[in-house]
């Protein structure tokens, strides 16, 4: 059963994954053209909890699956790449920070090609570098709310400044914690031969969620 569970597609932590990624374009239309500040505040959160959701399901309703494994990090990804994007544009975040983030996961998409041709599962997630991003993704709704007519506007400004301070530093440190051992990788293991498993078993200790944090 488990193995049929696998290989499932139509769950509940993949269609909330895809609701996400559908949200994206939505986001981007709310905060850049219409400037509808609270409706993309919102969206920001909803956003957040269904990933918060989608993990914590996907083990309650035993729906983990192989697609949900690729998608979720993937569209947290698309999200916090575009989101990223979206308030530079606005000018909510500086252009070298967004840079500098963005720059931090192609360099570590890069790297896995190391894994690949040495048949490897992709390295085990560095779990300060899940709470940078946790950090990040809560810095932006706070940054948002900054720019709202609101009591709390100046506090919301500076404590998402906070965050998008200690959040970016650790998310970098991390980086260079994930090429580190990818150079470590390069220098130790060569390639697996073409169809083959690499000589030493071919196992790095993978993340349960496929993806680098």
């Amino acid at each position: 059963m488990g193995a049929v569970l696998s290989d499932r597609l139509l769950t509940v932590p993949n269609l909330l994954s895809v609701l996400r990624l559908i949200g994206v374009p939505l986001f981007l239309w709310l905060l850049l053209v219409e400037h509808a500040d609270g409706w993309a505040f919102t969206l920001l959160i909803l956003s957040g909890l269904t990933d918060f959701l989608d993990g914590k399901l996907a083990r309650l309703l035993d729906q983990s699956s192989r697609l949900g494994a690729l998608l979720d990090p993937f569209v947290d990804r698309v999200f916090l790449v575009t989101t990223l994007i979206a308030f530079a544009v606005r000018g909510l975040v500086p252009w070298w920070v967004a840079v500098l983030l963005i720059a931090r996961d192609v360099v570590l998409t890069l790297t896995l090609i190391v894994y690949r041709r040495r048949d490897l599962d992709p390295p085990e997630v560095i779990y300060l570098g899940k709470a940078a991003t946790f950090a990040l993704m809560s810095a932006l709704p706070w940054l948002l709310a900054g720019e709202m007519d609101w009591a709390g506007n100046g506090f919301s400004t500076a404590f998402g400044g906070a965050l998008l301070i200690w959040g970016t530093a650790v998310y970098v440190w991390t980086g260079l914690l994930y090429l580190g051992r990818a150079l470590v990788v390069a220098r130790r293991i060569p390639p697996a031969p073409a169809g083959g498993r690499a000589a030493h078993g071919g196992d790095t200790g993978a993340a349960d969620d496929g993806g680098l944090a």
